[in-house]
């Protein structure tokens, strides 16, 4: 079931930047919140599983998700430092320190354009985010490099050169099968409430 919160948040910041941005605010790994997320995924994952699914609801706290990527247990790409997330209701915002000649290596390009993504970088994010139908849907608002916004055609540059390679299902807007029999995701302040049917 890391795989949904990975599907889901990462998406968003994949989606955003990739799986790879998003974080640097060295967080804490809270003991108590990894355990209870980890519980969570598990009893996700298993009535996934289940020939018949209970139709139930789990709610993920803005702090156990952060404490969950804190904790080591999500392997960040190459050049990712960490990643933690902010809820609102419709909206997620991840903030990630990005070492982009790390991310992109063997990967150049001669448009001067995308210069701009080279080098250690504070990465913030802002997405709309839902699942609905057993369909999760990202949109990426803005992204900012060291709190300078990217101009949404340049951010489509870099999305087009760099990330749809590795991750093809991956843009501006992203649509992804949501798994383990997860009907709905909805994003809301301080929380992520998913429900399987």
């Amino acid at each position: 079931m890391t795989v949904f919160v990975r599907s889901f948040l990462a998406a968003l910041l994949l989606v955003s930047l990739a799986e790879f941005p998003l974080a640097q605010t060295h967080l804490a790994a809270h003991p108590a919140d990894v355990i209870r997320m980890q519980r969570k995924l598990d009893r996700l994952q298993a009535n996934g599983a289940s020939a018949r699914p209970r139709p139930e609801s789990t709610e993920f706290t803005e702090r156990e998700i952060n404490s969950y990527f804190a904790s080591g247990n999500i392997k960040f790409p190459p050049g990712v430092q960490s990643a933690t997330f902010q809820a609102q209701p419709g909206v997620i915002t991840a903030t990630a320190r990005v070492d982009f000649d790390q991310l992109m290596a063997g990967r150049n390009s001669s448009n001067p354009l995308l210069s701009v993504f080279a080098g250690m970088h504070d990465v913030v994010v802002v997405a709309h985010a839902h699942g609905a139908g057993g369909q999760g849907l990202v949109h990426v608002d803005s992204l900012s490099l060291d709190g300078v916004e990217i101009p949404a055609f340049l951010l489509q540059i870099f999305v087009q050169k760099y990330l749809q390679p590795r991750y093809p299902n991956i843009g501006v807007d992203s649509r992804f099968v949501l798994p383990e029999r997860v009907d709905t995701a909805v994003v809301g302040l301080s929380k992520l409430t998913i429900t399987q049917k």
